[in-house]
């Protein structure tokens, strides 16, 4: 606590211990759910179905979107996962608060994601962003906003499809506080910003309630005042009626000149640069850096597409051949027929074709791209500060105090790269297993009052001696009443520094890169593809 008090400013200190007099209750709370109702077989559900609330699984699924022609979709999904991911790893990063203390808890987990903060839950937000997101679409294909607009699903499908996503939300909220990976509070603000994100994020045009003044009128009122009830108007109130700031940056970047990227690159650079910074090591920031870039990267790429010289004949949303669609000229409409069995291998032949193509040249981009930044971007880093001092963060050492970053194919002495050709933000988990996960951190040791021993916060190792942190084997004295506190991290033990300043210019190039491939390059070389297997088929 101490440590903290120290690091942060006054204000995001008082937030950070009432959080923590939050989990410390809430982490017995949730203990004695666990000794209650866990079992072998909800465990595994649990931290499975984790994975389908992580950026990790949109972040696979997502180029599907835009590979198959479903832009809408993808670009409305991306933006509220993406606001999602920022937006929480903001409030994390800046008030540090600790995630349920474990023990009393049994952490389940599976990954890297005990290393973040625990407030608020990311999970949550995303799971029920995406969730409502979905709804929108779903509903919108039962019961269309558009007169005459045509009913893809029956009601029944309907119901059967919100029953699932109330599912999911559940699977992935409650398996929060089931795997003690987040208190009440972590998945309740969760839930609530994730909703507000969706709100804002969406163009749904909502449910249609109608109500009058004469049904919520009593008859003698009605009477008394001698109105006719016929005559009270009519109120149509909608449900969920989004804000739609995805279509409306969708529409300026399109109709936009050339202060679309004046904005834009700034303000990519300003969010980066702002992130709060955090007490400890906390990945949040890598994840953030990504997201952001991203949407950085659709929103310029589209803004380049439509400007470019060939911008008005693009032409996207190609059918995948064997789809059973065909265009019917003389009505310009879409036709369903039948599908044979060729149909159906020549669709599922394109499509792993689309996929494989897809995923290899988003890898090839991303390990060329960045070995070639890691050679470029240090020797620049160090020629523009003879002239100026440029942003630093905590944890993420200066190119004055290294000569070159380590090759992405460089092999340690166990054989593995010094940096993985995997982006941190969709690492697949290192461990098929679940795990459990028992760390004491400092706010925990505050807790259990009395009870010395090495304690850990964020990498940071520490020893508690007589109510005081000292440092590791002292003797338990306090010079002056001050605290005594020895950082023992990897630069100290002479280890490979795991963070360069130049990774962070690196990540936004690199993901921006990977946004205009997967949203415009690829889809576009997919559809002259369709094309192509289409011209064949037909001869």
């Amino acid at each position: 606590m101490d440590v903290y008090e120290a690091t942060l400013p006054w204000w995001r200190a008082a937030v950070r211990r009432s959080l923590v007099k939050t989990v410390r209750w809430e982490s017995r709370v949730i203990a004695k759910m666990q000794e209650k109702i866990r079992t072998p077989w909800l465990d595994a559900y649990f931290v499975y179905t984790s994975s389908l609330g992580t950026h990790t699984f949109f972040m696979t699924a997502l180029p599907a979107c835009f590979f198959f022609g479903y832009e809408d979709l993808g670009r409305g999904l991306l933006m509220v996962l993406a606001m999602g991911v920022y937006c929480s790893s903001v409030v994390k990063d800046l008030f540090c608060s600790p995630r349920p203390f474990s023990p009393p808890v049994t952490r389940l987990t599976m990954g890297s994601h005990h290393l973040e903060y625990g407030f608020p839950s990311t999970h949550s937000t995303n799971s029920v962003s995406i969730a409502l997101f979905l709804f929108s679409h779903v509903y919108e294909l039962a019961y269309p906003s558009s007169v005459t607009a045509s009913t893809f699903i029956s009601p029944t499908l309907f119901t059967i499809l919100t029953i699932l996503l109330g599912i999911y939300i559940f699977s992935i909220v409650f398996g929060r506080l089931y795997t003690a990976m987040h208190s009440y509070t972590d998945c309740a603000v969760g839930v609530t910003l994730g909703t507000a994100i969706w709100w804002v994020c969406s163009s749904w045009n909502g449910i249609p309630v109608t109500f009058s003044l004469a049904g919520s009128l009593s008859s003698r009122l009605v009477a008394a005042v001698g109105v006719a009830p016929s005559s009270l108007p009519v109120y149509t109130v909608y449900l969920g009626r989004g804000l739609g700031l995805e279509r409306y940056l969708r529409n300026w970047t399109i109709g936009g000149g050339w202060e679309v990227p004046l904005i834009l690159v700034p303000l990519c650079l300003l969010l980066v640069h702002h992130h709060p910074q955090p007490v400890d090591d906390c990945p949040c920031f890598e994840d953030a850096i990504a997201f952001s870039s991203v949407i950085f990267g659709s929103l310029v790429g589209r803004w380049v597409a439509v400007n470019s010289p060939y911008g008005a004949t693009i032409e996207r949303g190609v059918v995948m051949p064997g789809s059973g669609w065909i265009l019917d000229s003389t009505t310009s409409t879409w036709v369903q027929i039948d599908r044979l069995w060729s149909d159906v291998l020549v669709w599922w032949s394109v499509a792993a074709v689309k996929m494989t193509l897809g995923i290899m040249v988003i890898f090839t981009w991303r390990l060329l791209a960045k070995s070639a930044l890691h050679l470029i971007l240090p020797p620049t880093f160090r020629l523009f500060s003879r002239a100026f001092q440029l942003p630093n963060r905590r944890f993420y050492t200066p190119a004055t105090e290294y000569k070159s970053v380590p090759s992405e194919f460089a092999v340690t002495p166990q054989g593995l790269g010094v940096l993985h050709p995997i982006p941190s933000v969709i690492d697949l988990p290192s461990k098929a297993g679940v795990g459990i996960n028992l760390d004491e951190g400092v706010a925990n040791a505050l807790a259990m009052k009395g009870r010395n021993g090495t304690v850990w916060d964020g990498g940071v190792k520490m020893r508690l001696v007589g109510g005081q942190l000292n440092e590791k084997g002292g003797n338990g004295k306090s010079k002056g009443g001050s605290m005594q506190v020895k950082f023992e991290d990897e630069e100290a033990k002479g280890e490979t520094v795991k963070h360069y300043d130049a990774d962070v210019l690196t990540k936004v190039i690199v993901y921006a890169g990977i946004a205009i491939l997967a949203i415009e390059v690829l889809p576009l070389t997919f559809d002259l593809l369709d094309l192509g297997v289409k011209s064949w088929v037909d001869a």
